[in-house]
């Protein structure tokens, strides 16, 4: 008697996945790419739910236009990868078989192949050599698009990590992180802390910067004690994941005064709140992205602090902390519903101060969706 049942249903993220690895073969189909390997970035998790461990063993997801996807990884790795056998077939090898022959048999004769951007160098002369009648495009070619267009279930992963870091940014707006008499790793250690107590499970950066450093927009922090009546500037992020396991990303800036801000700070500050305020405003569907970042530059530009914003105004964000579409001139790809991004517009006077706001924002049909509540006015904390 046979003891065979209906075929398993897919759950909600293999259902998901399955979608992405259609929309993906269909755009390959439209650019003609025969195969896509997919490496190290956030491409492989997107599609398969696995983020590879940045090892000197290649793993690499070979995904043919016209036959059944393979991911090639290290045998000792193999285990912890979440295999549905529905959407891509593993491929182990162990640790004397040459892994790039062993792509280069799953690739064939195909050679107009698209390569994962941030596949190791030494991996991809690897791959030359084993595929010579390879033509190499980026990848980022053919997912970036659709990785840029986020789904309902991805506007509220990073909707859920955009109010984990509003609890963190309201402790420091509200005193309760003391900055006083602490050096700028030590608030860093704590703003990290509190990321992972309110549910990230990794922490991509806390940028802590005091007196002059805030004039730094990436500014590493350290042993410099922070002191009364000084700007801090703080930019943290991290990621929090959904129930696939795949993690989605925030990304929050405050800016705060320990004492007496003075009479240029509250100017200057008044300024970028009123560029960060037309900057989301302007991040409509179909605006160009070059015209946001223009619409949060003129602000600034016109009260005269032009020349000390340094910086594009945002940057995509999702699996990745920086990913397609960046809000910056040149770029004049129009905004769709789902764009993921944040508007971080920035003022910097070297050797003095600086300040940033900064909130993750998702363009939807009935306007701009602000991922981040904490409040934007100038905090002055004594603690």
């Amino acid at each position: 008697m046979s003891t065979d049942g209906p075929p398993e249903r897919l759950t909600d993220a293999s259902l998901a996945r399955a979608a992405r690895f259609a929309r993906v073969r269909d755009r390959m189909r439209e650019m003609d790419v025969d195969a896509l390997l997919l490496s190290l970035g956030a491409d492989l998790p997107w599609l398969t739910g696995y983020r590879a461990m940045e090892l000197e063993r290649l793993t690499m997801l070979v995904l043919p236009v016209d036959d059944q996807a393979t991911l090639v990884v290290p045998e000792l790795e193999a285990p912890r990868v979440d295999h549905d056998p529905r959407l891509f077939d593993m491929r182990p090898f162990p640790e004397h078989e040459e892994p790039t022959e062993v792509v280069a048999a799953l690739v064939g004769k195909r050679s107009r192949l698209a390569v994962s951007d941030r596949c190791w160098a030494s991996h991809l002369l690897g791959l030359e050599r084993s595929i010579p009648q390879a033509d190499w495009r980026s990848a980022r070619e053919v997912v970036g698009p659709l990785r840029a267009v986020k789904d309902a279930r991805e506007a509220a992963a990073l909707r859920a990590a955009g109010s984990a870091a509003d609890g963190v940014a309201a402790a420091l707006l509200s005193g309760e992180i003391a900055l006083i008499g602490r050096t700028e790793a030590e608030v860093s250690d704590e703003i990290s802390r509190r990321l992972r107590d309110l549910g990230h499970d990794r922490v991509n950066f806390a940028i802590v910067a005091s007196g002059p450093n805030s004039a730094s927009p990436h500014h590493d922090p350290g042993s410099r004690v922070i002191g009364r009546d000084e700007v801090v500037v703080c930019d943290f992020g991290g990621s929090l994941k959904l129930g696939d396991g795949v993690g989605y990303c925030s990304d929050l800036t405050r800016t705060v005064v320990t004492g007496e801000p003075g009479a240029q700070f509250r100017e200057l500050f008044e300024v970028l709140r009123l560029a960060q305020a037309v900057a989301v405003a302007a991040a409509t569907v179909g605006t160009p992205c070059e015209q946001v970042d223009r619409a949060g530059r003129e602000p600034i530009t016109a009260a005269g602090y032009g020349r000390a914003f340094v910086h594009r105004i945002g940057h995509g964000i999702g699996i990745e902390e920086h990913e397609d579409p960046y809000m910056v001139a040149g770029n004049a790809t129009p905004l769709v519903a789902g764009n993921a991004f944040s508007i971080e517009p920035g003022i910097y006077l070297s050797g003095r101060f600086g300040a940033r706001i900064e909130d993750v924002v998702i363009a939807a049909d009935d306007g701009p969706l602000v991922c981040n509540q904490a409040d934007h006015r100038l905090a002055v904390v004594e603690a």
